[in-house]
């Protein structure tokens, strides 16, 4: 069995989108940080691998999480896009009527604020949406509401009163799913790779390289520039690139090698869908 670490607790979309790779029967284990999702992704004695967020559609990059992965020496060998689907959780038999306060993490509730505003209710953030869902459960408050997955009314045996009550109904969080470099068989048909490089930073270094790769008819999904420590105004980059054949990666990166001053192939993979 799959055991894998996640960021959030059980019935976060960290563990939904953990099931949409996995199987519903994967084990999760839940993590404070992303720091310590990655540290346990690569203990072979702990996990078989981890699950993390990347970008979201709306909020953007989570730019910490590709500092982490540069460093983890983790190989993605999958990604899952997620529609965020946020929903009204109470306990068995609790009416809209009864509720007083609305428990979730600040981004849930700020991302259902045309709903909330409807009512009069006491808005509290916590540190997480499932966390919020679990304490109603556990407490069995009549008050109480929590904003979460669909997952989380499942696990904790919760009413769903209101679904869907986002704002914004095309809301997407991108997971990328990361293994140790022993057990990251290659992917059948993949079709996408991401890649982490600098160049000399000499003038059009950068460009030669996105010549390169559009030259082998690649589609350049994700760019991304991150400073480089220690130096003046220099930048690395991290990018996704799709292709239609393996043959047509390897010729790409054999000619932007040369363009580089390191080049490192965090993935091969299969492009995720958009579930």
């Amino acid at each position: 069995m799959n055991r894998v670490s996640i960021q959030g607790f059980e019935g976060s979309f960290h563990q939904v989108a953990a099931q949409q790779f996995f199987g519903k029967d994967v084990e999760v284990i839940p993590c404070a940080t992303f720091r310590e999702v990655v540290k346990i992704a690569g203990n072979k004695k702990e996990s078989t691998g981890g699950v993390m967020a990347i970008e979201n559609s709306i909020a953007g990059s989570i730019l910490p999480n590709y500092n982490l992965l540069q460093k983890s020496g983790l190989k993605v060998v999958g990604e899952i896009y997620l529609t965020i689907k946020q929903n009204l959780l109470v306990n068995r038999g609790v009416q809209l009527e009864d509720i007083r306060e609305v428990h979730s993490h600040p981004m849930a509730i700020q991302q259902c604020l045309d709903y909330l505003d409807k009512y009069h209710w006491k808005l509290v953030e916590t540190e997480d949406t499932a966390l919020s869902a679990k304490h109603i459960a556990k407490t069995r408050s009549k008050h109480i509401a929590a904003i979460a997955s669909k997952l989380a009314a499942d696990l904790f045996d919760l009413d769903m009163i209101a679904p869907n009550i986002h704002t914004m109904k095309k809301n997407y969080t991108r997971f990328l799913v990361v293994q140790r470099e022993d057990m990251a068989l290659p992917v059948i048909e993949s079709d996408k790779a991401s890649i982490h490089f600098h160049t000399d930073h000499s003038q059009g270094s950068l460009a030669r390289v996105l010549t390169a790769i559009a030259g082998q008819g690649i589609n350049l999904s994700k760019l991304q520039s991150f400073p480089i420590p220690g130096t003046e105004w220099r930048y690395a980059f991290h990018a996704d690139l799709e292709f239609e054949s393996a043959g047509q990666l390897e010729q790409a990166l054999d000619e932007i090698r040369p363009l580089t001053a390191a080049l490192d192939v965090y993935g091969v993979y299969k492009k995720g869908k958009t579930i």
